[in-house]
């Protein structure tokens, strides 16, 4: 018998992260409530938001006596990140199918991927474009086995209903919510938790992210929720596409982290933050208004990225 509490609410998971308040003048002095959701502190390898995706899907494999899981991702991945270590707490295989060419030695991302058991497959950049195609995913079947799929970034119905669940642990009434958009599905899980009260604004992290409102909306179309207008995708502040940095951005995050004492990376919550701070500037946030910045985690990814940090400021 399964024991759905356990995998819904392990006792290695933070339920009540933090709610903090933004103390930086721009914003206090402009009479904005700014408070930052620490889903980065929910768990040390399954933070932010690829938690809450993830669990419902975990379920799903159980029930469906799956022992392997296999996704998607890149060789920077979360998701993979993620995806690696929750095989390895809640006792499943792993299979990582790597979009492309190996190099040796592992970055920190597979190198920790691997530590935790998930066995890494490589495929041409061509070849990771068929991922949602049934003779793909057959002919992975006949590679691998038996395995319970989750899509990349984790994204589907069921990571919708988990991170739904974000919004009740939000204890503050507010006006806005915003996240980081990599695949749609935390924004989507963010628009149903809302149930209309509030508005929701996704950050698109990439460079051509106009899919992501048709993405979004068959999401919500998929669990019942196509009526829901009270969101946008914005498509501005991608700073070149996924991963891709400049002084700006790089010196924003630098002053936020210095200010706040708050550990940000400039690949997800780095690019949501800066159009908050842009949209205030512009006078689209406005005096008297709270408003919610969702801290999906991605930490992991600063290892990777500091080096690129640095000369960008060189």
């Amino acid at each position: 018998m399964i024991n759905e509490e356990a995998i819904l609410n392990p006792p290695f998971v933070n339920k009540n992260t933090p709610l903090q308040k933004v103390n930086d003048t721009f914003i206090t002095e402009r009479g904005i409530n700014l408070y930052m959701k620490r889903e980065d502190l929910n768990h040390p390898e399954l933070s932010g938001n690829k938690w809450h995706k993830l669990k419902y899907n975990l379920l799903e494999a159980k029930k469906a006596g799956h022992t392997t899981l296999l996704t998607f991702g890149g060789a920077y991945s979360n998701h993979i990140y993620a995806t690696a270590s929750a095989g390895k707490l809640f006792g499943l295989k792993t299979i990582g199918i790597i979009r492309g060419e190996e190099h040796l030695p592992l970055n920190p991302t597979l190198s920790f991927a691997t530590e935790c058991g998930m066995e890494i497959h490589y495929v041409d950049r061509k070849t990771y474009r068929n991922k949602t195609d049934e003779k793909f995913i057959d002919e992975l079947h006949k590679k691998f086995g038996s395995f319970y799929l989750i899509p990349e970034g984790g994204t589907n119905h069921l990571a919708v209903k988990g991170a739904g669940e974000i919004i009740n642990s939000v204890k503050v009434k507010f006006d806005r919510i915003f996240c980081a958009c990599g695949t749609g599905g935390t924004i989507a899980g963010l628009i149903a938790g809302l149930n209309g009260k509030a508005r929701a604004t996704g950050v698109s992290v990439l460079k051509g992210g106009g899919f992501l409102a048709d993405s979004v909306k068959e999401l919500l179309n998929s669990t019942g929720n196509a009526e829901r207008d009270n969101w946008e995708i914005l498509l501005d502040y991608h700073f070149g596409g996924y991963a891709k940095i400049n002084k700006e951005l790089v010196e924003f995050v630098k002053r936020f982290v210095e200010i706040n004492d708050t550990p940000i990376e400039p690949i997800y919550t780095g690019k949501m933050l800066f159009a908050i701070y842009d949209l205030i500037k512009r006078d689209e946030i406005k005096e008297n208004e709270t408003v919610i910045a969702l801290h999906t985690g991605g930490l992991q990814g600063l290892a990777g990225m500091e080096s690129k940090m640095k000369e960008t400021l060189a």
